[in-house]
């Protein structure tokens, strides 16, 4: 017999709904932690300092922090499918 789908009910065939909140909710705060570190270089560069060298950079250090926060979030991703796979 193969192993249950994750986020399928086995008993009745549908969408476990409460397994897939409990999977959404710390995946949307990671990524709120990264969009929210963000927010304050942009904040800066949009409220004062755009076209300036100090606001080139500080849009590029909001840049990284997306870049990182992305590739943070896809090793999340691939390594709680593995667990949950796996279970």
């Amino acid at each position: 017999m193969s192993p249950p789908r994750p986020f399928i009910d086995p008993t009745t065939g549908e969408l476990d709904t409460a397994q897939i909140l409990s999977e959404a909710v710390p995946l949307a705060k990671l990524i709120g932690v990264f969009v929210a570190g963000s927010l304050l270089p942009y904040a800066i560069v949009f409220f004062g300092s755009e076209g300036s060298v100090p606001g080139a950079v500080l849009a590029l250090l909001g840049e990284f922090i997306l870049a990182v926060g992305a590739g943070v979030v896809l090793m999340y991703v691939i390594a709680r499918g593995i667990r949950l796979a796996g279970e």
